[in-house]
């Protein structure tokens, strides 16, 4: 949103100033001028009407008339509704109008009246636990069209994710934080920043060896999971396996990682950023830094507990649940 009382220091808004009111003044004294035409004093004395003095082939010549009075007119009305305007509304550098009207205020106001207009609508399902509004189709109807409002950029409207870009799926039964309905409703709520509130996936590769030690760790994650063991080399991971010591405080001395931390299970075939060679290795080189970003504050307690039950149903239908047909009004 944008505030111009807060943009504006004082030279631009003076600057804003000047040049807004002097092209106003500026246009008020073009019209005027080219308003008027020639007057009869300056008429030649074979002349009855007056001429610019430019002749085109010897007889063709450009009258001097001033502007018709109703296309004067309009001119002038659109100046004085300029000056109404930058009067009442903010136009004027920081200069907020006399109506004291912003984008943020009309935000704010909007916002206040749909909460008290559609507000109950999402109230009256806050006292029903997620799982029962998982199977309430009013319920799931709501929590779709607050899907793909807010969630559809990250999680596509497929709800399976971007894994190239650290969107998790959000159809299968994994969760990096859990997928218990209040692990879920917590997450919406408070979002995952891993950033602030520690571990995060750090960047490994000068502390476990440069590149050497970064491929060897890749290789011992690979390995991991018994359906690409034929990709690995065995010497390298052997020599990763060692390394992996310092990542158990993480993901844990057999790679199936910690929910309670964020730490992914390794020893699965699903991946937030890739499971590629090169992929893995750059998330060990280069660590991830992924953020949720918090709902509640924004959409506050009951449409997050709505939003919370329509995800939660994603991943205990087989990850198969089709979206509901009709979205609900509103």
């Amino acid at each position: 949103m944008f505030d111009n009382t807060l943009f504006f220091s004082p030279f631009w808004s003076v600057l804003i100033i000047f040049c807004t009111v002097g092209g106003i003044i500026g246009i008020f004294w073009l019209i005027g001028w080219m308003s008027k035409g020639h007057s009869k004093a300056e008429l030649s004395a074979n002349e009855t009407v007056a001429t610019m003095g430019h002749v085109w082939d010897e007889t063709l010549e450009e009258y001097s008339n001033p502007l018709p009075r109703w296309w004067l007119g309009m001119f002038y009305v659109t100046l004085f509704w300029a000056i109404i305007y930058l009067i009442l509304y903010p136009g004027l550098g920081a200069f907020t109008g006399f109506l004291k009207w912003s984008q943020v205020g009309q935000y704010e106001q909007e916002m206040k009246e749909a909460e008290v207009k559609y507000g109950p609508i999402y109230e009256q399902f806050q006292a029903e636990s997620i799982e029962k509004l998982a199977q309430t189709e009013d319920a799931l109807k709501i929590g779709h069209r607050l899907y793909m409002t807010y969630c559809t950029a990250c999680h596509g409207s497929d709800a399976r994710g971007v894994a190239s870009q650290g969107f998790p799926n959000l159809r299968d039964d994994e969760w990096l934080w859990g997928g218990k309905p209040e692990e879920i409703e917590a997450t919406i709520m408070n979002g995952r920043n891993p950033a602030e509130a520690p571990p995060v996936m750090i960047a490994w590769k000068d502390v476990i060896g440069g590149d050497e030690g970064v491929k060897n760790v890749a290789q011992y994650v690979i390995s991991l999971n018994p359906k690409r063991v034929s990709e690995v080399a065995p010497a390298a991971a052997e020599k990763g396996q060692a390394t992996f010591a310092t990542c158990a405080g993480c993901h844990g001395p057999d790679g199936k990682g910690m929910q309670p931390l964020g730490a992914p299970n390794l020893t699965d075939d699903i991946w937030l950023y890739g499971g590629s060679k090169e992929q893995i290795e750059t998330s060990v080189a280069a660590g991830r830094k992924g953020t949720m970003p918090a709902h509640g504050e924004f959409l506050g307690a009951a449409k997050v507990h709505l939003l919370a039950a329509y995800v939660y149903s994603l991943s205990h239908s087989g990850g198969n649940k089709p979206v509901p047909a009709t979205p609900a009004q509103p």
